[in-house]
């Protein structure tokens, strides 16, 4: 019989200790600290003793020249966005943690990826449905595929059995938060155990090859559920967002061993299942033709994809003492420097006015060169007069109040044209080395705010 003792943990970032605490020493939160049972001795039932021999690593140091590159291995997942979210598909034993809101379709996407795949076995544990459920799904969502198979489990003991007899090239599990091992004696979704659980599962995809997915769960204020050291195990991270009230989803990747982490893919939730949408500018551009004061279109870059945004903004007089400040998709303090640099620089009286800034179809932006498209809304509904139509803006503004350059301008243009836009507002000083032989766009250049204001209104 293995020695048992408890500790504490700290439910936010799941730093251990003796004794019970009021405020983490770590990450500073007050009344985290939960006690826990834990085994000082290994359990003779986890995956370094259940593996069969599956395992193909070898311990001994090696060369760097000596190791074979697994480069253009990539598993398909027979989906396009995600293909190029993850840098082009599943990397062999690339363990990836995918995180969203309840019912924004984490599942859904995960059984329609293992219902595609073609010519290879995935093995889909859920701990969250029963067989009857994923079943009902699976015939609603995709294909019916032979080669999945599906096992309603929580123990790790019995899921690395089951993997021994199946074999599988894929493992999807839904969801960490339901596993448990026998080597922790603690309850299911408890620090110790995700944190154990994890590990077990990490040490099986880097000694198989195997590639595995973790749909995880979301705390209240919207990071990742379970210790922060579950984010550092694993090779990516994905996360879900939008707004349950719109059909658009965005699925974003904020780590990435083997990609880039500025991409982002886009679906649609329909009865169907999750529908990738192929141009998302169309998404985010209002289908209406009436000119209204107030909104802006800007061409934007999510890492290699370019997208045209619409952006909307009220400003109006403010009824109480202190004027309002809000934004939706847009970080407010860009907002209140680029207020700031309308007053000071430019001499337009906002400071006693109420503006709420918002970005059309639930998407948040970080791109700096929607500055110039912010700054055309604000004004426009400052002065009560619409932008002319099939007019698309793209600069970062300065603290000087200067049009900065803004990158891929290329791709902006060509996406911009692609749409049927007339005329674009940039930067003269991003002139140098532009193209603009050919193009059936006009590209007008501005260097400061009072030039576009002038030539707007």
């Amino acid at each position: 019989m293995a020695k048992t003792k408890s500790a504490y943990f700290c439910q936010n970032c799941g730093v251990q200790s003796p004794k019970w605490i009021g405020k983490c020493s770590s990450c500073n939160e007050w009344n985290t600290y939960v006690e826990e049972i834990i085994q000082s001795e290994k359990d003779p039932k986890s995956w370094a003793s259940t593996n069969g021999g599956l395992s193909t690593r070898s311990n001994k140091p090696n060369l760097i020249a000596d190791i074979s590159s697994t480069e253009g291995k990539r598993i398909n997942t027979s989906s396009p966005e995600l293909n190029r979210l993850l840098g082009g598909g599943l990397v062999p034993g690339s363990i990836i943690l995918l995180g969203g809101e309840p019912g924004i379709g984490k599942s859904t996407l995960m059984l329609q990826v293992a219902l595609n795949l073609k010519n290879l076995k995935v093995l889909y544990i859920s701990g969250e449905e029963s067989e009857h459920q994923i079943k009902m799904r699976a015939e609603r969502v995709g294909p019916k595929d032979p080669t999945c198979y599906i096992l309603t489990e929580t123990s790790t003991h019995n899921i690395f059995q089951q993997i021994k007899t199946v074999k599988p090239d894929l493992v999807i599990v839904d969801s960490i938060q339901t596993l448990h091992t026998s080597q922790i004696e603690s309850s299911p979704g408890s620090v110790s155990q995700i944190r154990e659980c994890a590990a077990e599962l990490q040490r099986f995809a880097k000694e198989t090859e195997t590639p595995v997915i973790l749909i995880g769960h979301i705390t209240k204020e919207g990071s990742l559920a379970g210790p922060k050291i579950l984010e550092h195990m694993v090779d990516t991270v994905l996360q879900f967002e939008g707004n349950l009230n719109h059909l658009y989803r965005i699925l974003r990747a904020s780590k990435n061993r083997f990609g880039s982490t500025s991409e982002l893919g886009i679906y649609e939730m329909t009865n169907k299942g999750m529908v990738e949408v192929t141009n998302p500018s169309e998404v985010f551009l209002s289908q209406s033709n009436e000119q209204l004061s107030g909104t802006a279109i800007t061409a934007s870059v999510e890492g290699i994809r370019p997208l045209l945004i619409e952006i909307q903004a009220l400003v109006s007089t403010a009824a109480y003492g202190t004027p309002q400040r809000s934004s939706t998709g847009f970080d407010l303090r860009r907002l209140g420097m680029l207020l700031a640099v309308l007053e000071k620089k430019c001499g337009f009286m906002l400071a006693t006015k109420d503006v709420f800034l918002n970005i059309a179809g639930g998407l948040k932006v970080n791109d700096p060169a929607t500055d110039l498209g912010v700054i055309s809304a604000i004004l426009s509904s400052n002065e009560d007069i619409p932008i002319p139509t099939k007019t698309c803006f793209t600069g970062e503004i300065s603290l000087t109040g200067e049009i900065r350059p803004a990158t891929r301008l290329e791709q902006r243009i060509l996406e911009a044209e692609k749409l049927g836009f007339e005329r674009i507002y940039i930067s003269k000083y991003s002139q140098k080395g532009l193209d603009v032989l050919g193009k059936n766009i006009e590209i007008i250049p501005k260097g400061k705010i009072e030039e576009v204001f002038s030539s707007l209104f």
